[in-house]
């Protein structure tokens, strides 16, 4: 008879398996992310993650740098390779409620590397802590230690591959989704902090996509606005990563959540920035986006929206349909033309 020898690791798992089985689940998003009693967290890998490689056609190069390596805080940057002298920069953050995606998932490796192209532009894109292991603000400090470590490569004396084109002057912060809110909470930090800490970094503007924000009080858009089953965010889908998301005890007035709030920063102390927002006309957060425009313009600030027709929350990593196709080569030329001032 023929001995078989298990792998003691692979034990070890089969046995944490069966475990498992009898842990209740807590908080669940289908097919996205699982918190089990015990602390467990399961995230499917429903999007691919892919390397860094890109073919030729696309133009652009795209290469992972490691930013911290004891927090695992990387990036991924996109160099157009069409373009020449010093371009600007747009520091980009993914979404996904705070608690799923990925710099390396590639729905988001195609758009921003469409984007660099489109636009002209670098891209570094940030892959940060995520919740419910790291919660807020895990997301915004890895934010703020991205452009702290930009800082120190702008300070550098040394010339690599991607910040030879680089110019260090014209940096836009930017992000979809969570990722917008990280940018938008990195500004004010700044702003209440010292904005002289980052540099001889300049911040040339804001880029919000969709922003992802909220609020006990519910808008018209998040009660009548309906989402179809395979929409990106559904109002349960939204309060489930903020209880994951937020600091424990906390409500959706928290000023990470809510901007518009009683114990939210002063929109006149927000950094003096040119601010664009994108918003899709069937995404549930489409009235609490506008409210953020008209609370930014009531303030003084120098913003612009647009208002992307017939489409949903996510739908430029997200669909691929042809109306979806359509307004993302929009939203590119009107990034490009913000980032151009």
């Amino acid at each position: 008879m023929v001995a078989i020898s298990l792998d003691s690791s692979l034990s070890l798992q089969i046995d944490k398996d069966c475990h498992r089985r009898g842990v209740g689940i807590t908080e669940e998003i289908d097919g996205l992310i699982k918190v089990y009693k015990d602390g467990h967290v399961e995230r499917p890998q429903i999007v691919p993650c892919v390397t860094s490689a890109l073919p030729p056609e696309h133009g652009v190069t795209s290469r992972d740098i490691v930013i911290d390596k004891f927090t695992d805080i990387w990036a991924r940057f996109y160099v157009p390779t069409t373009c020449h002298g010093k371009l600007p920069l747009i520091v980009y953050f993914h979404g996904g409620g705070f608690c799923v995606g990925s710099a390396a998932w590639s729905c988001y490796h195609e758009f921003l590397a469409r984007l660099a192209a489109k636009a002209g532009c670098l891209v570094m894109s940030v892959n940060y802590r995520l919740a419910p292991e790291n919660p807020l603000p895990a997301a915004f400090d890895d934010g703020i230690k991205a452009l702290m470590w930009l800082k120190q490569q702008a300070l550098s004396s040394a010339s690599d591959w991607w910040s030879r084109q680089c110019n260090f002057s014209n940096i836009f912060v930017a992000g979809d989704s969570a990722g917008a809110n990280v940018a938008y909470n990195i500004i004010a930090r700044l702003s209440s902090e010292e904005a002289a800490a980052i540099k001889p970094l300049d911040l040339k503007g804001l880029i919000l996509i969709q922003p992802f924000f909220g609020g006990e009080l519910l808008t018209n858009s998040e009660k009548y606005l309906i989402q179809s089953s395979r929409s990106a965010l559904s109002l349960a889908t939204s309060d489930t990563y903020w209880r994951l998301a937020l600091p424990f005890g906390a409500n959706r007035e928290h000023p990470w959540c809510n901007p518009l709030g009683k114990g939210s920063m002063k929109m006149e102390d927000l950094m003096e920035l040119p601010v664009m927002v994108c918003i899709s006309e069937m995404d549930i957060l489409k009235d609490r986006n506008l409210e953020l425009v008209a609370a930014l313009a009531k303030a003084r600030k120098e913003v612009e929206h647009v208002i992307h027709k017939g489409v949903g929350h996510g739908f430029q990593v997200l669909s691929k349909s042809q109306v979806s196709q359509t307004r993302t080569l929009e939203m590119m030329s009107q990034i490009q033309a913000f980032i151009s001032g």
